[in-house]
């Protein structure tokens, strides 16, 4: 049975909903922007890619890649994330937001030159299944991005690599990043899909 800690957080950020929800996406939004937006810049959007961002909150970093890509799909659990980010981006045509996960996006194969995840990895029951699933949705020679609160990360780089690997992409990089201001470390990686 778990407690309240983790039923709060849960509330606020795994699932948000309710007020703990609201107050969660306002903290997403607020804390989370610097890393987003450095997420969109490793991606090297150049305005003709088809982008997948896994469980975007509040649309923060939504709104950002929408800014440079051809059109962006958006999956997340949440339904008051989903409104909430789908308002963000209301004035993008470009924007798709729908419900999914990780691990169950919804997508057909191949469909993406991108995938993007912020600060979700660390709530994947099944993260290597959910990088199968990523995997699946890239097209071959697709860009995975990822970014994870390095000290909730189960695993920590060690283990996001190996999940990475094993989950079948190549070209893996994992590394730590210090965003701006009182943000924690987060670790990052970069994966391609083969061809």
């Amino acid at each position: 049975m778990s407690g309240f800690p983790e039923f709060a957080l849960d509330r606020a950020f795994g699932h948000p909903r309710g007020l703990l929800g609201a107050a969660g996406g306002w903290l997403m939004a607020r804390c989370n922007a610097a890393t987003e937006q450095q997420v969109v810049r490793l991606a090297r959007l150049s305005g003709t890619e088809r982008v997948l961002v896994i469980g975007p909150g509040p649309g923060v970093g939504l709104r950002a890649a929408a800014g440079q890509a051809a059109q962006v799909v958006a999956v997340e659990p949440s339904e008051q994330m989903r409104h909430a980010a789908a308002h963000r981006c209301s004035d993008l045509a470009n924007v798709n937001v729908q419900d999914g996960d990780a691990e169950s996006t919804g997508q057909p194969d191949a469909a993406f030159d991108v995938v993007l995840s912020v600060n979700n990895v660390q709530l994947w029951p099944d993260r290597v299944a959910a990088l199968a699933e990523l995997r699946r949705v890239l097209r071959p020679g697709g860009t995975l991005l990822l970014s994870a609160h390095g000290r909730w990360l189960p695993g920590g780089r060690t283990g996001l690599d190996a999940d990475v690997r094993a989950a079948g992409f190549t070209d893996v990089q994992v590394w730590a990043w210090q965003p701006p201001g009182r943000s924690g470390a987060q670790v990052q990686a970069r994966a391609v899909r083969p061809r």
